[in-house]
């Protein structure tokens, strides 16, 4: 079982780098990490097995917040209508996206980062991204919304890049360019 002591911290160079492509077929080591990073994204989010092994709640953990550097995700969330979300993810890749943008009017956290980092983070209100199932099997998503930041954020996970990176570093209050409002 993952816990918070397995998620590496802000400072950490695995964090900062460009994670390797996952060959497929997954090994079943690759699998089970998936199904872990999953697992943990449930756990985080379930009051008492949270309280009980310390857990910050999450929504999305990339391999390299434990230290792997390879394009994996899970995501495990609901939209502002209740849809249920939930996805292990091998080498996601944005392929289009809007013009429009959106972001958290809370900003974003992450489970690497244990400082508050106030601020915007601009994202693309709607995506399109090719990845792999767990099986191997492509799949499209198009998400709009909060999964849509979600996948970003991940898949930024795996360019070594952090949220606060989007923050305008001279206004961090700075709506952004070409936004379509999201409340979450």
């Amino acid at each position: 079982m993952i816990t918070m002591k397995d998620i590496i911290r802000e400072g950490n160079p695995v964090l900062r780098q460009i994670a390797k492509e996952v060959t497929l077929p997954a090994s079943e080591e690759e699998k089970d990490t998936l199904r872990k990073m999953l697992e943990f994204l449930k756990n985080s989010q379930n009051e008492e097995i949270a309280s009980k092994y310390h857990l910050r709640a999450g929504i999305g953990l990339a391999a390299p917040q434990l230290g792997i550097s390879k394009r994996m995700i899970a995501l495990f969330l609901d939209d502002d209508n209740g849809k249920h979300y939930e996805y292990m993810l091998f080498n996601p890749k944005i392929i289009s996206h809007s013009i429009e943008n959106t972001f958290l009017e809370g900003g974003e956290g992450c489970l690497s980062v244990d400082r508050e980092v106030p601020g915007y983070v601009p994202r693309h209100a709607r995506v399109k991204v090719k990845a792999f199932d767990i099986n191997g099997n492509p799949v499209t998503l198009r998400l709009k919304g909060y999964p849509s930041i979600a996948i970003q954020h991940e898949i930024d996970h795996l360019n070594g890049i952090l949220f606060f990176d989007h923050i305008n570093k001279e206004d961090p209050f700075k709506i952004p360019d070409h936004v379509v409002e999201n409340k979450i």
